[in-house]
């Protein structure tokens, strides 16, 4: 069974991750979810779930300052990480190697052994720093995808729009799925 680790930290856009967890349970896949403080404030403030029921969706919990967690070592065998939404503070420590929490421990494993590594950066405007801190690492091979909406689709709702970005998101993990609209017709 695939096993992919989901950070869900303090931007705006906790759906990202909500949704993930979700899309990642109808395929079957074992998640291990890591909230920081600030991401169970982010639940609380924009969606109407409780913290428990996200912690529900997933298959292993995690507390943010537990560093002898088992994805906080890379003899812990998994498919990847995506973290959504990735806050500005995540993305620095990430960045230059600050693993002051499991979050960026977690995704400093993911660096170091090649695995996977899937950031949904969230802020608006990004300073010369945000860019510089994606730039390098992209350069390291890491995904950089903000929640950016698509029109061709036609999106009708929020949830659309979310539902487009998960799939991007599953694309990038290597799992089939028909949860989006995509750019063209087939033959």
């Amino acid at each position: 069974m695939m096993k992919i680790v989901v950070a869900i930290t303090g931007a705006s856009g906790a759906i990202y991750g909500i949704r993930l967890l979700e899309a990642l349970r109808g395929h079957k896949v074992e998640t291990h979810l890591i909230l920081s403080k600030w991401g169970k404030e982010t639940i609380r403030i924009e969606t109407d779930l409780a913290v428990a029921a996200v912690e529900a969706m997933a298959t292993k919990i995690y507390e943010e300052d537990d560093l002898a967690a088992a994805v906080s070592s890379g003899s812990f065998l998994y498919g990847g990480m995506v973290v959504a939404p990735c806050s500005m503070k995540t993305l620095s420590g990430i960045a230059h190697g600050y693993a002051e929490g499991l979050v960026q421990r977690a995704a400093d494993v993911c660096i170091k052994e090649r695995r996977k590594l899937i950031l949904c950066v969230r802020e608006s405007p990004l300073s010369p720093i945000h860019l510089e801190n994606m730039l390098l690492l992209s350069r390291l091979g890491v995904d950089i995808m903000p929640p950016m909406p698509a029109f061709y689709n036609r999106p009708q709702n929020l949830d659309d729009i979310v539902r487009h970005h998960t799939g991007k998101v599953l694309d990038h993990l290597g799992i089939k799925h028909q949860s989006m609209i995509r750019w063209g017709k087939e033959d």
